[in-house]
């Protein structure tokens, strides 16, 4: 299963709620901190996500401006 920005902002939801519950200061500290890891894994993966679009965007501006310039080449 590939990993998703959802579901990492859903984990950090749930730990963001379970820090909200905690009553031990060091419980509400850890959920805290995974939250933060959950956002920072989610923030990652937007930026590869956008990357990606981005370099596919390239590609097909770069593929189209090759067949307008050689309209009789083929094209693969």
């Amino acid at each position: 299963m590939a990993a998703t920005s959802e579901f990492y902002l859903a984990r950090a939801a749930e730990c963001a709620r379970d820090a909200e519950n905690a009553t031990l200061e060091n419980v509400r500290k850890r959920c805290r901190r995974a939250e933060a890891a959950w956002l920072a894994m989610a923030r990652r993966i937007e930026q590869g996500e956008a990357l990606r679009a981005s370099v596919a965007a390239e590609k097909a501006r770069l593929a189209a401006t090759a067949a307008a310039a050689s309209p009789g080449m083929p094209q693969h």
